[in-house]
């Protein structure tokens, strides 16, 4: 059992409170998920030419003043932003040049995000202790994933919480269970896909990015997973200018969405919406089993 939930400000003069109105939603959702819980924020695009790149270190002392040293002396211009065990860094370097370099000369340090948008902090602990850590109340961005995991497949660590990520600014949330995660794993571990957990929900994460980067629509991604997937899901996906919500053939996993002129927001259960502003003159509605719902950034 986890929680997922989600808000996309759809009102301009909001966004800088989309911190404010997502953690009481993630702190709700604590007994679904006490384990651990994330975040992937999507914020303003940076410049075509960069992407910002979100890391993490297990390590609680790690200098990350003096990875940025080395960084600027080695490979060139950065922007780093520190918070707790995350780094957010910004760069016209490529990606694939900054995960090698990483890898050779900072190997306990981890990509979690890679895009133009998406910020994403995740941690183990409850999720209000994670919220305050990173300061999740600040956060300022049109919409957001969010996650409290229980675990019951793999490892509490930060590696196996959620949100996961594959490609460029693209997440995914899971509340369910997936019985074939194994078949899944050697399947696209044969088309070359990495993977950098023992958690379920990555498989299906880098399944559906897979099926995105060979052109399908998300809707037919979600049709082969239909075939493909054997469990019980709730996914919740963002994109740089989306959110996307899909329950399994039998909704065995709750949901419930509300949408409002302001915002759609979306939890696991409604008392993570219940403080939202005009929540009670909202449309309120569980979604339909195998339909995929998706809002925009307007």
């Amino acid at each position: 059992m986890c929680g997922i939930v989600g808000l996309l400000l759809k009102k301009p003069s909001l966004r800088p409170r989309l911190g404010e109105f997502m953690v009481p939603m993630l702190i709700g959702m604590t007994e679904r998920g006490p384990d651990s819980s994330g975040m992937a924020v999507f914020t303003d695009r940076t410049a075509e030419q960069c992407r910002k790149i979100s890391l993490y270190c297990a390590d609680p002392g790690f200098a990350w003043r003096h990875l940025e040293a080395t960084l600027l002396e080695q490979l060139g211009d950065a922007r780093f932003e520190v918070k707790a065990n995350h780094c957010i860094l910004t760069t016209a370097l490529g990606p694939d040049r900054v995960r090698e370099w990483l890898a050779e000369v900072f190997p306990r340090v981890h990509v979690l995000s890679v895009g133009r948008s998406i910020d994403l902090y995740k941690d183990v602990g409850l999720p209000s202790e994670v919220a305050e850590r990173y300061s999740f109340s600040s956060m300022v961005g049109t919409h957001v994933v969010g996650h409290t995991r229980m675990a019951t497949e793999s490892a509490v660590t930060p590696e196996n919480a959620h949100p996961y990520t594959a490609g460029e600014d693209w997440c995914l949330v899971h509340n369910g269970s997936l019985a074939n995660p194994g078949s899944l794993r050697r399947k696209l571990v044969k088309l070359g896909r990495r993977f950098e957990s023992d958690c379920d929900t990555e498989g299906a994460c880098r399944y559906l990015h897979w099926r995105l980067q060979m052109g399908e629509t998300l809707e037919t991604a979600l049709e082969h997973a239909f075939d493909d997937f054997d469990g019980f899901f709730t996914f919740l996906m963002g994109t740089e200018d989306k959110l996307a919500l899909v329950r399994d053939p039998f909704a065995c996993k709750p949901a419930i969405v509300a949408e409002t002129d302001d915002y759609v927001a979306i939890a696991s259960e409604f008392r993570s919406l219940a403080h939202l502003p005009g929540v009670k003159h909202a449309q309120l509605f569980e979604p339909k089993p195998a339909e995929v719902y998706s809002w925009s950034v307007q």
